[in-house]
């Protein structure tokens, strides 16, 4: 047996005593239909549990309402968890996602890719993938510029596109001068692979907050990993051998910061008292380490739902509905959250962390 027809927008229409065209009009939020009549439908939608059709709507818009999302590396927690905001955000705005992952992050062929997303008519595109090694060169052969707008995360500020990013220059500061606040000197560091634009941002922050305190780092003061614990384990062990002064260790992130307590449980070093640890991406689980982690929280949901409100808004410029559109770096300012593994009671001097890294960050709603 058949099931129930399917209500209709001329159905919709024929009981609001209004034309179809009206009926359009007052979903698409047009202004030109009176406030009564606007009501008027919207209870008769509701009175009929009226469903748009997603295809009508594009067709009455000339839009596809889908959105192509590019990414790789998913089973990284970062890339995940970006995604979240992303997803959230554009159900919000009512577009359909088209998801596509590079086979690694160094990919640079790139154009079958974007031809596959083109042809679906996506509205445009945001380029999830973080920048690593020369992965960007593709963007230098778009001469023409890019057939659709276009958002990028994560990568270095260039004049031609819009970039949304963490501040990771900000936060590897942060994280070194409330180390310095607390008494510590002998400040290591542990990045990610230096290939990756936000290793570098996180160990430039680094070094700077100890230059303007007077203190000279060296090449034996930092140590590379991978992001994984493993990694933070063994770099703590060739640190330890190598700068054996060290009191206090930023880790690039929270998964090697649990490396580095691994390591120092083992070989029976005291956090914070011999050895103080912060981290750099604000995982859930850092709260329950031993001790517990302070970490830098990068907000990564924030990141992916400001990225699609801004792409929400070059599409809406690129077709004239919106104000000219200008490419910009949009910063997302990271926040330190402090917890035991490096709370010392041995504060000395008279320190005064340097402030620029909360001015040159942002909020962006």
């Amino acid at each position: 047996m058949p099931g129930p027809r399917r209500v209709t927008i001329r159905d919709v229409a024929a009981a609001a005593g209004v034309s179809h065209q009206t009926v359009s009009r007052v979903l698409n939020d047009r202004p030109d239909v009176a406030e009564d009549t606007r009501n008027r439908v919207w209870e008769i939608i509701e009175e009929l549990s009226y469903q748009p059709s997603a295809i009508a709507r594009s067709l009455i818009s000339q839009r596809s309402l889908t959105l192509g999302i590019v990414t790789a590396g998913l089973e990284y927690a970062g890339p995940s968890r970006t995604l979240n905001g992303v997803t959230a955000q554009a159900e919000d705005l009512g577009y359909t996602l088209l998801l596509k992952e590079l086979p690694d992050f160094n990919t640079n062929d790139v154009q079958p890719l974007l031809n596959s997303l083109l042809e679906r008519r996506v509205d445009g595109i945001l380029w999830a993938v973080p920048e690593v090694g020369d992965n960007r060169a593709w963007l230098d052969e778009q001469l023409g510029g890019l057939p659709v707008p276009t958002i990028f995360l994560t990568m270095q500020a260039r004049p031609d596109v819009t970039i949304v990013a963490i501040d990771n220059y900000a936060g590897g500061r942060m994280a070194t001068e409330h180390l310095l606040q607390q008494g510590y000197r002998h400040v290591g560091h542990i990045s990610g692979p230096l290939d990756w634009w936000e290793a570098r941002q996180r160990r430039a922050g680094w070094h700077d907050a100890l230059l303007a305190a007077g203190i000279a780092p060296g090449e034996l003061h930092a140590e590379e990993g991978d992001w994984s614990s493993a990694s933070g384990e063994q770099a703590i062990g060739r640190l330890l051998a190598r700068f054996p002064h060290v009191d206090a260790v930023f880790s690039a992130n929270d998964q090697m910061a649990l490396g580095v307590l691994q390591a120092a449980c083992r070989e029976g070093i005291q956090v914070p008292h011999d050895l103080a640890v912060v981290g750099f991406d604000g995982l859930p689980e850092a709260e329950h380490y031993w001790p517990p982690l302070t970490t830098v929280v990068q907000d990564l949901r924030q990141l992916g739902c400001t990225a699609i409100q801004e792409l929400i808004r070059a599409i809406e410029a690129s077709r004239g509905d919106g104000a000219r559109y200008e490419p910009r770096l949009i910063p997302i300012c990271p926040e330190l959250v402090v917890r035991e593994s490096s709370r010392a009671t041995r504060i000395q001097g008279d320190f005064v962390p340097h402030a620029a890294n909360i001015s040159a960050c942002r909020e962006i709603s």
